[in-house]
């Protein structure tokens, strides 16, 4: 009974020292004491509360500004980083993550999957494209500067004199009928016109869009192609090219002509990797003959792996085709990659 008093007369202070009830109020309400309750537990803690609020502002001010002093060093604006992580499929914020570390995170997938969606690859295609790379970068560098110092965006374009119309009847009379000497001014003739079509198209266009970074990548990309191609004009000129080439630039050319793209990169395909068992051209492997040896004739090797001239003059003729099928369109069903 006295255990029982005492819990009384304690609960009975504690409701006074709350003002819950009193001489004059003998009861009270049960969302006045949650009331009551709630204030003190904020009078308590509210200081608690309040360093914490303190200490986020401060971490996200560290943030804010460790970002505005990493900007110089490489970091990119957030709309790059989303986008980047779209194209890998990746959340763009993963849960608790700040934008500093969704970047972070895309450096590390940059680096560690450097390729996406290309597929496998091997070490020869990945040192051609980086040769190829280098020069484009190198081009751009010096683009849009002439010797006198002004700004220059058009590309050099030489003017050929001539017509799809005069080709298109001299190649009906010469090409592919037994002269080599024939073929080659033929294929060199429209080789250049190609050339010279794709030049004036490109200074055909807006300072604008010559001045923007795609403008100047198509620029730096004909520029590469005039280099590239430049041994194949200098054999055809002095009519030494070799005979296996010749041979398949006589089909291309026609195709061409014809307006049949799609024959015209079977052609292609054929000069490029060739269909022999052993693409490299490799007829003897040791005393013996090889089983099928007189199957790999020189016309079926892969001209692309011979030297490194070769497989640029060769990379240049494919962007010239083209450029051609976007000059002279034809049906769908014999252009390559239509509407691509």
């Amino acid at each position: 009974m006295d255990v029982l008093k005492a819990e009384i007369e304690k609960r009975k202070r504690f409701l006074e020292e709350k003002r819950l009830v009193g001489p004059s109020k003998k009861y009270f309400k049960r969302g006045d004491l949650l009331k009551k309750q709630e204030e003190e537990y904020w009078q308590k803690y509210s200081s608690q509360k309040e360093e914490d609020e303190i200490i986020e502002n401060e971490r996200k001010k560290a943030e804010e500004e460790s970002l505005k002093s990493k900007e110089s060093e490489g970091i990119l604006p957030r709309k790059e980083v989303v986008r980047r992580l779209r194209e890998r499929q990746e959340p763009i914020l993963l849960f608790g993550e700040a934008e500093l570390e969704a970047f972070q995170r895309l450096r590390r997938l940059e680096i560690l999957e450097p390729e996406v969606d290309r597929g496998f690859r091997n070490d020869f295609q990945e040192a051609m494209e980086k040769v190829d790379q280098a020069y484009l970068d190198e081009i751009l560098k010096t683009q849009g500067k002439a010797d006198d110092g002004k700004s220059v965006n058009d590309v050099k374009v030489e003017d050929e004199k001539t017509s799809i119309e005069e080709i298109k009847e001299e190649a009906s009379k010469n090409l592919g009928k037994g002269s080599d000497s024939d073929d080659a001014k033929v294929i060199l003739k429209f080789l250049r016109f190609l050339l010279q079509l794709w030049g004036q198209k490109l200074n055909a266009r807006s300072e604008a869009e010559k001045t923007s970074m795609k403008g100047k990548m198509a620029s730096a990309t004909y520029t590469q192609t005039q280099n590239y191609i430049r041994p194949l004009f200098r054999r055809l000129k002095k009519e030494n090219c070799p005979e296996d080439i010749l041979e398949h630039l006589v089909l291309i050319v026609n195709y061409l002509l014809d307006r049949n793209y799609v024959k015209a990169n079977d052609a292609y395909l054929q000069m490029a990797i060739g269909n022999a068992p052993w693409p490299i051209g490799v007829t003897m492997v040791g005393i013996h003959a090889r089983t099928g040896r007189e199957k790999i004739f020189s016309r079926n090797i892969a001209h692309v792996l011979n030297d490194e001239t070769q497989r640029k003059f060769i990379q240049a003729l494919k962007r010239l085709m083209t450029q051609c099928q976007r000059f002279f369109p034809t049906d769908p069903s014999r252009s390559v990659e239509y509407n691509a």
